[in-house]
């Protein structure tokens, strides 16, 4: 017992004063269950324990470690069948500190504990209680605490130990071989392709190629500069954050700051408006010059600068996947972020590579009738309609209140009205020959035209357009919505729980001159003030991590939040706070905070709101939904980008349930 308490002494201190100052935690774990019968289950406790490290088992010996035990709580609608076992086989070597042998456990140990209920629904709380080690550190015994949701409700891991999880929105954060890594970000890179701000891009990518050189294998080669170039970027970016502290935000700066949207905006309607014939975008003879046999150099670097934009635009989709890489570049750990941004740089350049080679085949086609000069037309209109996304970004980060929904709706209503009508033949460029009939094809595409600009005009009234709800301004930004002057012409005969009603508040909320809450529900834009109100209110606080720039979060509240249930959960259950990362106000000098991150002194609401993430959560990706109780502690796990409704209202009651079994 003597040595157990020294041990356990020794741990505490070597934590606490370590000369790495730093946390020594290995073990990730994981609770589960399995059915076995029509009344029977077994929990099932799995614990991930880093390389060189290990737990101990449950049987040790008197005077040895703490072993590893499992406390359930008293009984509720179900009984313990027996005691929890071990399921992984331990291994035993003789400890030089303890003169006997142990058993313990590395790399992975599974536990179970069979239990019988009547209940086709229950939960089963309890902690587990272990003691790390490794050749040199052991950590303090600790207590994880575990709530398992059987039957109809979802499966949750631990609650007060949620800094034990690898929480990030991102795929692949939570693997731990580079191998399993490099996997998972691959997927990750397919999956970004189809992003709402990601995918409109290949059609400009064609477009750009389309006007490269007749030359079969200058072509062939450009393309390929172009997608090794996407992978080096996203290779590079890792290690550049990295080596020079640039932080987890580094990737939401390029998205959101107004350079490089502004240059963007310029670069797409330059790109426009040669595509409607008024210029030839040409490179200096001098860059063009050199040996036949080599590459013409301005190619290349059109290529490249081609490639430099994809990547930057995608951010405002991919931040949340990128940024979960990044966060560990900010730690300084290079190989990791490197391996991760590599395979999500192959699989994001692919198809972009694949297309770029198209025009190449299309240079090589009969022009007859001009229908490659059409081609390049239509996506002139698209790139100039796609440019706004730009303006948007810097009018909404910024708090311009400029360009609203119903202007940037109009903008794109006469965009397409002049496109479809270019189809048709009623206008006509420099460079058109006579459209003297419309073919089988470009009458369907003139009907999808028209088709699309009904579509857009019920949104100048307010109607949400979920479709495109990634792509335009959310609908609070509209001058005039015809749903809420009707919601307030008829309020007054409305019950008291009509959905269109607000939650009350505590208090006037901070910066609401600024924010505004969507689909009609009230909240708060400050973190502190949400939580004294939720306190004052008994109520759990619900975080909604998100950005002016984030097409994700656009898409969550326009398609998930709308559920009339979610939104019902939303307005009585919870205190909203929602908190922008990408906000540009300045705060006045009182209100600035220092980073316990990076030491930095963070002045912008933005800046302030993605280190209290970063901080908390161990990402800054977008958005995530985070229920908390008074103190800001998860009452479950975060929720990140989930179109499943049914899954997001079943997550909305868990974190609910949690909440009034604990309060």
């Amino acid at each position: 017992m003597l040595k157990r308490t020294l041990i356990t002494i020794a741990a505490v201190l070597t934590v606490a004063f370590g000369t790495n100052a730093q946390i020594y935690d290995p073990v990730t774990w994981d609770f589960g269950y399995e059915k076995k019968g029509d009344n029977s289950y077994e929990l099932v406790f799995s614990a991930e324990i880093e390389k060189g490290s290990h737990i101990y088992a449950m049987d040790i010996p008197e005077g040895g470690p703490i072993p590893t035990s499992f406390t359930i709580n008293a009984p509720s609608g179900f009984t313990l069948d027996g005691k929890t076992f071990e399921v992984t086989k331990p291994e035993e070597a003789f400890d030089e500190a303890f003169g006997f042998k142990i058993k313990s456990f590395s790399g992975k140990a599974e536990f179970r504990q069979k239990i019988n209920s009547q209940s086709s629904s229950f939960a089963v709380t309890g902690v587990v209680n272990f003691m790390s080690c490794n050749n040199t550190t052991c950590s303090p015994p600790k207590d994880v605490e575990f709530s398992i949701k059987i039957g109809n409700q979802i499966n949750s891991s631990a609650q007060v130990s949620i800094e034990n999880q690898n929480i990030t929105a991102g795929p692949g954060m939570g693997g731990k071989g580079l191998l399993k890594f490099f996997l998972l970000s691959l997927l990750a890179g397919f999956a970004g392709i189809l992003t709402p701000c990601v995918f409109p891009m290949i059609p400009m990518t064609v477009a750009f190629f389309s006007q490269g050189s007749e030359n079969r294998t200058k072509s062939v080669i450009k393309a390929l500069i172009f997608g090794v170039s996407i992978v080096l970027i996203y290779s590079l970016l890792g290690i550049i954050v990295s080596l020079t502290s640039a932080g987890a935000g580094f990737a939401n700066t390029l998205s959101t700051h107004w350079i490089p949207n502004l240059l963007f905006f310029t670069l797409f309607v330059l790109f426009a408006v040669s595509f409607f014939g008024a210029f030839e975008i040409v490179l200096p003879n001098k860059w063009v010059s050199g040996a036949d046999s080599r590459v013409d150099r301005g190619g290349l670097i059109a290529a490249f600068f081609m490639g430099l934009t994809t990547v930057i635009v995608s951010f405002s989709c991919t931040g949340p996947i990128v940024g979960a890489l990044l966060v560990e570049a900010a730690s300084g750990d290079v190989l990791r972020p490197t391996i991760g941004m590599l395979g999500f740089g192959l699989a994001f350049a692919l198809p972009f590579t694949v297309f770029a080679l198209f025009p190449s085949v299309m240079n090589k086609m009969p022009k007859s009738g001009g229908w490659l000069n059409s081609v390049k037309v239509v996506l002139g209109f698209i790139m100039l309609a796609f440019s706004l996304k730009f303006l948007m970004t810097i009018d909404s980060v910024y708090s311009f209140n400029i360009l609203s929904r119903d202007i940037y709706l109009a903008i794109w209503i006469v965009l397409f009205t002049l496109m479809g009508l270019y189809l048709m033949g009623k206008i006509r460029f420099s460079h058109d020959s006579e459209l003297t009939h419309i073919g089988t094809f470009r009458l369907f595409i003139i009907i999808a035209v028209f088709t699309f600009v009904v579509y857009l005009i019920p949104g100048l009234f307010g109607a949400p357009l979920r479709g495109l709800s990634a792509l335009l301004p959310s609908v609070e930004t509209s001058k005039f919505n015809l749903a809420r002057v009707l919601s307030l012409n008829t309020s007054a005969s409305l019950p008291a729980h009509s959905s269109v009603l607000k939650s009350e508040l505590c208090s006037v909320p901070k910066y609401d001159e600024i924010f505004d809450m969507p689909l009609g529900l009230t909240g708060y834009f400050d973190y502190n003030q949400g939580l004294k109100c939720a306190k004052e209110q008994g109520k759990p606080v619900f975080l909604d991590f998100k950005g002016h720039a984030c097409a994700n979060c656009k898409l969550m509240e326009a398609k998930v939040w709308s559920d009339p249930e979610v939104l019902r959960r939303l307005r009585d259950n919870f205190v909203i706070v929602g908190l922008y990362v990408d906000d540009r106000t300045l705060l006045p000098e009182s209100e600035w905070k220092t980073s316990a991150i990076d030491g930095k002194i963070k002045k912008t609401i933005g800046k302030i709101n993605e280190d209290l993430e970063i901080s908390k959560f161990k990402t800054n990706a977008l958005p995530l939904y985070v229920i908390t109780d008074h103190e800001g502690n998860p009452l479950n796990r975060p929720m990140p980008t989930n179109m499943n409704v049914e899954e997001y209202k079943k997550w909305l009651d868990e974190g609910f349930e949690i909440f009034k079994s604990k309060f």
